[in-house]
């Protein structure tokens, strides 16, 4: 399945429009890795296990769109867009786009 954040695919007729779907994702981060992510703010440097969770998350936000997208009959989903937001100590990653047909 193609997944673009722009409008049109190039080389690609879209046939038919299924409606917008979404993606989403809440996601805690373990006690550990609030620990380890604390030591960083003190020393500085970048979160690994901060970054792995958003990728994670990021990756299964976008599969949950596809998903949906297919069982609406489409091929691909156009005009994606991915937003983040942290909900207390929960991480929140929503995915939404136009599931098409494209030929």
């Amino acid at each position: 399945m193609i997944v673009t954040t722009t409008p049109h695919i190039e080389d690609k007729k879209i046939t038919q429009y299924h409606g917008i779907v979404f993606g989403e994702v809440i996601t805690g981060v373990n006690m550990f890795k609030d620990m380890a992510a604390g030591f960083r703010d003190i020393f500085g440097g970048r979160s690994s296990s901060y970054e792995g969770e958003l990728q994670q998350a990021r990756e299964d936000a976008l599969k949950e769109m596809q998903e949906r997208a297919r069982a609406l009959g489409a091929n691909a989903v156009v005009g994606v867009d991915i937003d983040y937001e942290v909900i207390g100590s929960m991480l929140m990653v929503s995915t939404s786009g136009t599931a098409v047909t494209i030929e």
